[in-house]
């Protein structure tokens, strides 16, 4: 299931943090894309692009080690790997790196949807450091479950987790448009709330699942796990400190901007 659209919600200004995150990891993208020979597109690899990605992205033996590696045999022969900035800067490095185009593409478009709506809520300033600290929470989440793991950690989707969070303790009955591939295509509209709660089990499953052969499975899903707990976290603890209701009350599905506004935002 890809989210494309979410139709309950009005911004009051235009969401330039997310814009730019998405931005900037189009051009890492992009320069992936270069190094590769247009090879990352399908999930390939090149003697460039696995360097690029055990630089700058983060793997638990290093911070686990409190030191870089400096090499690596590959199949390409052996390259240096050694990221000229301290270790713990690949926490968000990684954040903005992708393995495949269907990586990529899925990873943004659930932030286009989501994290627009979070930025207009907290304000542009706030978003940033709330994306970029449930990035590091979701890396870190990865680490504990795997700290020797030599598997490079890249990606958004952890960060992203915590806007899923977030989002689903800010606008839960905000109706979102889903694609539908099984057997057929189609377009399914659901509530935010259940969506989100079919992902989220869905990341419980198989991060049970993956308990003890992490470095055979492709996906971090703890990273996942972490991320949206944290994110879902910093609103319930905003709701509980500010006396609001931690679950927020039902709105009519286009409501006036001055009825919906009428709580108190967080910022």
């Amino acid at each position: 299931m890809l989210p494309f659209s979410d139709a309950d919600t009005h911004h009051r200004s235009f969401p330039v943090v997310n814009v730019s995150l998405i931005g900037i990891s189009a051009l890492v993208f992009l320069y992936e894309l270069a190094i590769s020979g247009f090879a990352v597109i399908g999930g390939g690899d090149s003697e460039a692009l696995t360097e690029f990605f055990f630089t700058w992205g983060f793997i638990p033996e290093e911070l686990t080690r409190g030191e870089p590696f400096s090499s690596l045999l590959s199949g390409f022969g052996r390259i240096n790997i050694e990221t000229p900035t301290p270790t713990w800067t690949t926490i968000f490095s990684s954040l903005f790196m992708h393995g495949g185009l269907m990586h990529f593409a899925g990873n943004m478009m659930f932030l286009w949807v989501f994290g627009d709506n979070i930025e207009d809520r907290m304000g542009h300033v706030k978003y940033l450091v709330f994306y970029l600290a449930a990035g590091v929470v979701a890396t870190l989440s990865h680490w504990l479950i795997d700290p020797g793991s030599s598997a490079p950690l890249i990606g958004a989707s952890g960060a992203i987790a915590g806007v899923l969070g977030a989002y689903l303790f800010t606008y839960p009955y905000n109706r979102v448009k889903v694609l539908v591939i099984f057997f057929m295509i189609t377009v399914i509209q659901l509530r935010a709330m259940w969506l989100l709660a079919i992902w989220f089990g869905w990341q419980l499953i198989q991060g049970a699942l993956s308990i003890g052969i992490s470095d055979q499975v492709s996906v971090a899903f703890f990273a996942h796990i972490g991320g949206f707990v944290f994110g879902a976290g910093v609103i319930v603890l905003y709701r509980l400190a500010t006396r609001q209701p931690v679950w927020p009350a039902r709105y009519s599905l286009a409501p006036p901007s001055s009825q919906f506004w009428r709580g108190r935002p967080l910022d």
